[in-house]
């Protein structure tokens, strides 16, 4: 990675640290970002979306799409790329959370957050609950930065990489339901 946009990326969470933190946001986005560990709070909402037979196809799209995730950045980028997090290289940076996984690059609470959000956005039945995902989503990206344990290209490939999971669990629904003659 070029050296101005590693200094780049430092900065901003420099500043982010010094002018955005404050009493009101950090409990916030603390128990928010904690939240996505493990993908529980996107796990969670899919399996509610199973129960209900209007939302089940997301549900089950979304399990897709962060199996997908999990798989792309967990197991296959995060040890490919070996990046450290920003605390680490960062002089003066402080992070707000625990994070025991040394590898920062991709973020995985936002793949797992865009993967869902990708899913349920081509899935959902309600417009409102399409954008709620959306907006569920870029607040966990945002979070990952304001505590200290991402880089900004980190949470920007984290979110690409979600999507393109969602799109792909979309693409292996619509065959699955095809070859079972279920309805898209």
């Amino acid at each position: 990675m070029p050296e101005w946009l590693l200094n780049l990326d430092g900065g901003f969470l420099l500043w982010l640290q010094e002018t955005v933190r404050c009493a009101l946001l950090t409990p916030v986005l603390t128990v928010y970002t904690q939240l996505g560990n493990a993908g529980m709070l996107w796990i969670v909402l899919s399996l509610v979306l199973l129960c209900f037979p209007r939302t089940r196809k997301a549900g089950f799209v979304s399990l897709l799409a962060m199996l997908l995730g999990l798989l792309c950045t967990n197991v296959v980028l995060k040890h490919a790329v070996g990046r450290a997090r920003p605390w680490l290289t960062v002089e003066g940076l402080l992070p707000l959370v625990d994070e025991p996984d040394p590898n920062s690059f991709p973020s995985g609470h936002t793949c797992a957050a865009f993967a869902a959000a990708s899913a349920w956005w081509r899935t959902l039945p309600w417009r409102w609950m399409k954008i709620a995902a959306v907006a569920m989503a870029a607040v966990m990206a945002f979070s990952r930065l304001y505590v200290g344990v991402h880089f900004p290209t980190d949470v920007v490939a984290g979110m690409a990489v979600g999507l393109l999971c969602g799109w792909m669990a979309w693409l292996l629904w619509k065959r699955l339901a095809a070859w079972r003659g279920w309805q898209i």
